[in-house]
């Protein structure tokens, strides 16, 4: 009898395969065998990219005038630690009785390399047809349409292409640069970093964001703070007054004055109350009242970088961290497919939302999330995504953004409580986006003394909305003042001049009066204070927003033309930045403080930072990085040959 033969990426997913197939399928040595169906796993990577020794003895020496090193004929060889497998797959593929292959390894570029380095080195039965199974989430339902609607492996040929060029690429830049680099400057770096001996680890993506946070810290380190003063008038009587600061206009008598260090301070606090001297005793009047409606919807869904950067914030846990967890909701049913880039809803998948919300309405028992299903049934709020800013098949590559399943709940219960956090902080995300908008009225003023213009603005949450399920503790009730006057963080008050008064008291500024203000309404003036503000240093990176930086690194690109031409292509992808991170930690170039998870360089780092930057400052730019993720890109969408990217690569040598 014929049979079919499913490979997935690990032993627990081929069990989700085997439950959903049916299949009472028996236990066996490395897979598990029913009538109709075989299903083995690989674990991870099988096969590998053999090092230069390989191709000849004489490489194991690193030496100037063996580099550059270009294979013609790429070697492979299997991975000790988990050869036994390959073979027990290897013997399976090769098996007369199986007319049916079913590539079901991970949806994802990386997922398809691992499965075709297999294929590659097993040689499967020529005889059987060979199928990709490309799934969103590990539901029944999802497992048994990916199967049932299988494409033929070679329509994945182009992601299989850009998946070994990927691999070549990063294979030929770390073995030929870090080789350069340890044999020329190797003693150097040893000397400075006070070492025995030092090598010098250098890959396209990773030396790339060691650079981005060598430059930032060096930004923050040579930051000079510059104080200046700014100038803030209380008007109204005593009591009942708001607070408006100053601002510089054509009109003003400090029109570019070189007093000024910019449009709303002065570079001298003696020059400032001087400047205050001069507008006591003047009329103040109401000059402008703009009063506006503002809806705010719901953010966009989750993507990996977007939730790995929300959980750092939140838990302060290291990106890697989350996407295991992550991985582990997706595996347990509970969650789509973690390793996206998108943040938006295919149209298929919005017209079938309803069996989402359904499963979490029926299923969830928190008492939060049942909450908000309540009043999304009694407020009637729609479901009907289609034509809103949550689904566009156009920003949707290999899979849409992460949303709860509505299923795995018998698995929820057995969770550690971090990942039942996480679940919630992504249910919540996606039960926003069915909210109606926040809604605001916003008050903005302008009064004028003489020539000069002081502003304010008021804002007032009148419907929470969506902002009741991401913000409830920041939007206690409707009608909340949140006002804003436009003030910097600042020192206590300094002198207080006006009408012969010196205060050391806050003016404040009260929204219920802003609403009463009329346009030419003249208002009595309770003083002048200066006030202390200070430049501030960029923040550095922690482990999360480093990620969300590699994402849009094509946006740090300072050439318009050629960062339109890569838009969109970030450093890395979804599923490689959070090793990344944990590489450049692992080999000492960067720390993590565990607490806060912010990211400093180490002395070595920078090290080894100066060192390329001197040699092949190219490899620090985002601009080469990012434009090469473009190619890959562009090779799996089969816009370029493979050629033409491999003809590219090997120009940098």
């Amino acid at each position: 009898m014929s049979k079919k033969l499913l490979i997935t990426e690990k032993p627990s997913v081929a069990m989700e395969f085997a439950k959903a197939l049916k299949a009472n399928a028996v236990r066996k040595n490395g897979y598990l065998e029913s009538e109709e169906w075989i299903i083995t796993w690989c674990v991870g990577h099988l096969v590998t990219m053999s090092y230069p020794e390989k191709y000849d003895e004489k490489l194991k020496q690193w030496r100037l005038d063996t580099l550059p090193f270009i294979p013609t004929d790429w070697k492979y060889e299997l991975i000790p630690a988990v050869q036994n497998q390959f073979h027990i797959v290897e013997g399976l593929l090769q098996r007369e009785d199986v007319e049916e292959i079913y590539n079901a390894g991970d949806s994802g570029r990386e997922g398809e390399y691992i499965q075709r380095l297999v294929f590659m080195m097993a040689k499967p039965n020529p005889k059987a047809k060979m199928k990709r199974v490309w799934i969103d989430s590990q539901t029944e339902e999802e497992i048994i349409r990916g199967i049932k609607e299988a494409k033929d492996l070679s329509e994945y040929d182009s992601l299989s292409d850009s998946a070994y060029l990927r691999a070549k690429e990063d294979y030929l830049i770390g073995i030929n640069f870090s080789r350069l680099l340890s044999i020329t400057q190797g003693r150097r770096v040893a000397k400075q970093a006070n070492l025995e001996r030092a090598s010098i680890s250098v890959g396209r993506v990773m030396t790339c964001v060691l650079g981005m946070i060598v430059e930032r810290e060096r930004e923050i380190r040579n930051f000079v703070k510059t104080k200046y003063y700014k100038i803030v008038g209380e008007f109204g009587k005593e009591g009942n007054s708001f607070g408006a600061e100053w601002k510089m206009t054509e009109t003003s008598t400090m029109y570019q004055s070189p007093k000024l260090y910019n449009e709303t301070g002065f570079k001298k606090e003696e020059e400032a109350k001087e400047f205050i001297l001069s507008l006591v005793g003047k009329e103040a009047k109401v000059t402008e009242v703009k009063k506006s409606k503002q809806k705010e919807n719901a953010p966009l869904l989750f993507n990996l970088a977007e939730i790995q950067n929300e959980c750092t914030k939140r838990f302060k846990i290291k990106p890697d961290e989350t996407l295991e967890i992550i991985q582990n909701l997706y595996e347990k049913k509970l969650v789509t497919y973690p390793r996206t880039d998108a943040r938006v809803l295919s149209t298929a998948v919005a017209k079938e939302i309803s069996k989402n919300l359904n499963g979490i309405a029926k299923g969830f028992v928190d008492e939060e999330i049942q909450g908000y299903m309540k009043k999304m049934i009694e407020e009637k709020y729609s479901t009907n995504l289609v034509k809103t800013k949550y689904v566009n098949d156009s920003k949707i590559t290999d899979h849409y953004a992460i949303i709860p399943t509505g299923q795995g709940y018998e698995n929820y219960d057995k969770l550690p409580d971090l990942q039942k956090q996480v679940y919630k902080v992504i249910v919540k995300r996606f039960l926003a986006i069915f909210y109606p908008p926040a809604e605001f009225n916003k008050i903005a003023v302008s009064i004028t003394v003489e020539n000069e213009v002081f502003n304010t603005s008021g804002k007032v949450c009148t419907k929470k909305g969506y902002l009741e399920i991401l913000k409830p503790k920041n939007v206690e009730k409707p009608k909340e003042k949140n006002v804003d006057t436009g003030l910097m963080s600042v020192n206590e008050p300094e002198n207080t001049v006006g009408a012969g008064l010196v205060s050391a008291r806050e003016p404040e500024t009260n929204l219920d009066i802003l609403n009463t203000l009329k346009k030419g309404q003249t208002l009595p003036t309770i003083n002048y204070t200066t006030k202390d503000a200070e430049t501030s240093p960029p923040t550095r990176y922690n482990s999360g927003s480093i990620i969300l930086a590699m994402e849009n690194a094509g946006k740090l690109i300072e050439d318009e033309e050629l960062r339109e031409q890569i838009k969109g292509a970030g450093i890395g992808t979804s599923a490689t930045r959070a090793e990344i991170i944990k590489k450049l930690e692992k080999i000492k170039y960067l720390e993590i403080n565990p607490k806060t998870q912010i990211i400093t360089p180490t002395n070595y780092g920078e090290i080894i930072y100066d060192i390329v930057a001197a040699s092949m400052k190219d490899l620090l730019n985002p601009k080469l990085t990012a434009s090469w993720e473009k190619g890959l890109d562009m090779v799996a969408k089969k816009e370029i040959p493979p050629s033409e990217f491999m003809r590219k690569i090997r120009k940098l040598y």
